[in-house]
């Protein structure tokens, strides 16, 4: 087969990013389509052909407010000779074209017989389930009454255009029940969940490290990695570990990270820590008491690597997280999207005793290998 692979951006490293480079691997000589790369922020795909137009000449920091031109983007690209197009998309990618679409309705086609398949993390969430946090903080500082204006202005046409867009795949794939519900709700799509490929190998063996000089394996701390964006919602770890006075350890980096930083300073609880290596990284883990996930994330693939490090995941209780954490088992789930409601979870996560070698194997499902099994499973299925 012919096949193409789309995506929204290529500028850095995340989730998606890693359901891409499997992909990637399973299709290595398929073009990757996308509408800005910056291979300073991501160095993932050196071998692969990664093609971009116009929109590459916009700056990547006004990505955020693109929306509208990503849209005309994808939906004028030309793909359809391909056999397969396969997006990988949370936002407009999925506005491409198959040559099957193009030719069912009346559309010029180089090959009437091009699919679409569509790995949609979840439906676009500044327009949908994350509009009014979204509108709350869009996360441009002093520029945010300005840009608040303009979405709440744009967002009907850019909704109407998102759907239609979302009619335009063949099938989809997606991440979590939570997803797919919301794919269903949104955009009255139905989806086959494929859980994302997480490295839980990469974290199952080993032992735990040192910390600051003294044995990790003391288990005295939390933990919590991730990109420091506003929706992750990291205060709140920050805050419920100053309400209760337990150790964090927050690695990683991102726009949120000074503010995050002025909430912990004066205080010798909070720690924070750069982007680190896997092997490091699962040390800390292995050392943590348990690993925090205050996010509403459509699937999350950070607390799956802590859960394969044997480290239980305190996580609030609405999206991906309920389709791995199970509670007294792995975890525990809290109620509120609040440091409150993360504090009182610790207080009682501390009571409750947990087998680390079954917590580790509660995710060993979740592998690599998996993954592209179920892919080409179904994609064979589908291009029959």
């Amino acid at each position: 087969m012919k096949v193409a692979i789309v995506c929204d951006w290529l500028t850095n490293v995340g989730g998606a990013e890693k359901v891409l480079l499997r992909v990637h691997k399973l299709y290595p000589e398929a073009p990757i389509y996308t509408s800005k790369y910056n291979p300073k922020g991501i160095d993932w795909f050196s071998d692969a052909d990664v093609r971009t137009g116009w929109m590459q000449h916009f700056p990547t920091g006004m990505r955020r407010i693109l929306g509208m031109f990503r849209q005309l983007y994808f939906s004028h690209l030309d793909l359809s000779e391909y056999d397969l197009i396969i997006s990988v998309t949370g936002a407009e990618a999925k506005s491409v074209k198959s040559g099957k679409w193009l030719h069912e309705h009346g559309k010029k086609s180089k090959n009437p017989n091009g699919i679409h398949v569509s790995f949609c993390h979840v439906p676009t969430q500044y327009y949908w389930q994350m509009y009014d946090d979204y509108v709350k903080n869009p996360g441009f500082g002093v520029l945010n009454p300005f840009v608040r204006f303009f979405f709440k202005l744009f967002v009907r046409p850019l909704r109407s255009a998102d759907f239609k867009a979302a009619q335009r795949p063949d099938y989809y794939i997606t991440i979590s029940e939570y997803a797919k519900e919301a794919m269903k709700k949104y955009y009255g799509r139905e989806a086959t969940v494929i859980h994302p490929p997480v490295e839980v190998e990469d974290f199952m063996g080993g032992k735990s490290g040192k910390k600051s000089g003294k044995e990790a394996s003391s288990r005295d701390y939390y933990i919590v990695t991730s990109r420091q964006v506003n929706w992750k919602r990291l205060d709140l770890a920050v805050k419920a570990s100053l309400m209760t006075q337990r150790k964090l350890v927050v690695i990683g980096e991102g726009p949120e990270h000074e503010k995050l930083v002025k909430m912990g300073k004066g205080t010798r609880l909070v720690e924070f820590l750069p982007l680190m290596g896997k092997t490091k990284l699962a040390s800390y883990l292995k050392g943590a008491r348990g690993y925090l996930f205050p996010s509403m994330e459509p699937f999350g693939i950070a607390p799956v690597e802590a859960l394969a490090a044997g480290c239980p995941v305190i996580a609030y209780g609405e999206g991906g997280a309920r389709d791995y954490v199970v509670d007294g088992e792995n975890g525990l789930l809290f109620e509120k999207q609040t440091a409150k409601s993360m504090a009182e979870a610790i207080l009682k996560f501390e009571k409750m005793k947990f087998d680390r070698t079954k917590v580790s194997k509660s995710v060993k499902d979740y592998g690599v290998s998996r993954f592209d099994k179920e892919i080409k499973g179904f994609i064979s299925e589908k291009t029959k």
